[in-house]
């Protein structure tokens, strides 16, 4: 079942025995992944609908680690029926949270259940959180489950932690806590070509807003249009043409040739290369371009490997 968005409350209508979830859930990482999970499970449970209410963007100003389409597809995945996205403007961040509870959890969704992150804040200045919607429960109508932060190793797992972790290039350690690959999703733009030029034609990425790992060569896997390829891909500012202002984010993919402008890539980060440098020579780097090409897909074919070409 394709999970239905509303973008705002504007045309929201009511659904049977409404299950929701609050939270941004951006990276939609291991702990945000159970709290869905158990959303789904209840809804599941009492032949009911499941209704996540995020915010865009970020209340607390952050940088995302995900741009809202890369975060909607992750949690259309968790098996989640509805998604309310609420714009988080200075309008919307004047409503006191006891007016959002009573008015728009309450009154215009009709939550039977809320679940929560028990450190999960909202409402005007923040003063929204697990008492609050205890206290609201009994005269609201609903039941409430709140859910503990989950700690590795002491440490608590957050989309900020994973967000440090990624820029320091700790890829591994960022995917165990977000349960998937350490990825971007972004669109294919024309470049200047010099790959190209060069014998290695690659797709030009411009990230939609989404936290990168540190410059460098990494193998990667690319999902277009749901099929999944290999590749190697190259963040960084073009040092051996001079070129430093611009970051640019270019992926060469494995055994393809299609027009693809304007289309959408997932890019999933599998393992780093190389760090960016820069050559005496063009010929140098197409040296080098080739070893990296080869050095990935020998990841990919090796025996044991889970990212097999």
């Amino acid at each position: 079942m394709t999970m239905q968005i509303f973008y705002g409350l504007r045309h929201f209508k009511k659904f049977k025995k409404p299950v929701v979830v609050l939270g941004v859930f951006d990276g939609v990482h291991l702990a945000h992944r159970e709290i869905l999970r158990s959303t789904v499970q209840k809804a599941h449970e009492i032949k009911g609908t499941s209704i996540l209410v995020t915010f865009d963007p970020h209340p607390q100003k952050e940088e995302s680690l995900y741009s809202l389409a890369h975060r909607l597809k992750l949690i259309a995945a968790s098996g989640i029926n509805v998604c309310v996205v609420i714009r988080f403007n200075k309008k919307f961040a004047r409503i006191r949270a006891e007016d959002f509870v009573k008015n728009i959890l309450a009154a215009k969704i009709g939550a039977e259940y809320i679940f929560i992150g028990k450190n999960f804040n909202f409402g005007y200045g923040a003063k929204g959180d697990y008492r609050l919607l205890k206290e609201l429960s009994t005269a609201c109508g609903f039941k409430l489950k709140a859910f503990h932060v989950i700690k590795i190793k002491h440490q608590p797992i957050s989309s900020t932690y994973i967000r440090r972790l990624i820029k320091k290039g700790k890829i591994k350690e960022a995917e165990r806590l977000l349960k998937h690959p350490v990825c971007i999703l972004g669109t294919v733009v024309k470049g200047a070509s010099l790959a190209r030029k060069l014998g290695f034609p690659t797709a030009n990425i411009d990230p939609h807003h989404e936290v990168l790992p540190p410059p460098g060569v990494y193998a990667v896997k690319i999902i277009y249009k749901q099929k999944k390829y290999f590749g190697a891909c190259s963040i960084g500012h073009k040092p051996t043409f001079n070129q430093q202002k611009i970051q640019h984010i270019e992926t060469h993919i494995f055994n393809f040739n299609k027009n693809i402008y304007g289309a959408y890539l997932e890019i999933q980060f599998v393992k780093f290369l190389r760090s960016q440098r820069k050559f005496s020579s063009q010929g140098i780097l197409a040296a080098q371009i080739k070893k990296d090409i080869i050095s990935a897909k020998r990841l990919f074919s090796s025996p044991g490997s889970c990212h097999k070409i």
